[in-house]
């Protein structure tokens, strides 16, 4: 069994929607799943963030545990000023202690966004993530452009799902859905992949006498 898990900060419930469907993704392929939310450390002001945050206040927050738990690992976050959000950012800054020893290498990690504009950065807050993944030694899991889901009116791009929410609190295009269940169905592939290539024992040829 695979466990994932589902890291993301939302300020009014785009990304978290998002989330909630990577996890149901990942749960029907069998994983162990935790979802988890990013603290939030200071108040947007946002419209519908307060209603938000009551919402959600149930899901537990992230902890290092679930990183190093975790064989799959999929980060969302708001588009910030073509960033990911400063949650988000001051949680992945708590990560040395796991990074350094070596305890993030070679985890499958993905990443997806959202933002209220079309082009509006959500491309680059994925690509942003990335140099964090690359710090911690993980494998990059890209959407890439092999799924019909892809090319549907919403989707589009190769790096990680993304929706244009609009400045509409907690929307998601239904397309985006598929897209980021397809995501999350790849990242659990790419994890067990490397979990294999881990665990297989390759004889070491012993010399002949003589």
């Amino acid at each position: 069994m695979t466990n994932v898990a589902v890291i993301y900060y939302s300020s009014t419930g785009s990304t978290h929607r998002l989330a909630e469907a990577a996890a149901e993704a990942a749960a029907k392929e069998g994983a162990e799943v935790r979802l988890r939310r990013v603290a939030e450390f200071a108040a947007t002001g946002r419209a519908g963030s307060k209603e938000h945050a009551a919402a959600t206040a149930d899901i537990p927050e992230a902890s290092l545990d679930d990183l190093e738990w975790a064989d799959a690992i999929l980060l969302g976050s708001p588009v910030h000023f073509g960033l990911a959000a400063p949650q988000l950012m001051q949680f992945i800054n708590t990560t040395s202690a796991l990074s350094i020893p070596g305890k993030l290498l070679n985890k499958a990690v993905s990443a997806f966004a959202s933002g209220s504009a079309e082009h509006g950065g959500q491309v680059t807050t994925i690509l942003a993530l990335h140099n964090a993944i690359c710090h911690w030694g993980s494998v990059i899991v890209a959407t890439g452009s092999t799924d019909a889901v892809l090319y549907e009116k919403n989707n589009g791009n190769p790096y990680g799902a993304g929706t244009v929410a609009g400045n509409r609190p907690g929307f998601v295009h239904e397309e985006n859905i598929g897209a980021i269940a397809y995501q999350t169905r790849r990242t659990i592939e790419v994890a067990a992949a490397l979990n294999t290539s881990a665990t297989v024992s390759v004889p070491v040829p012993v010399p002949s006498a003589g």
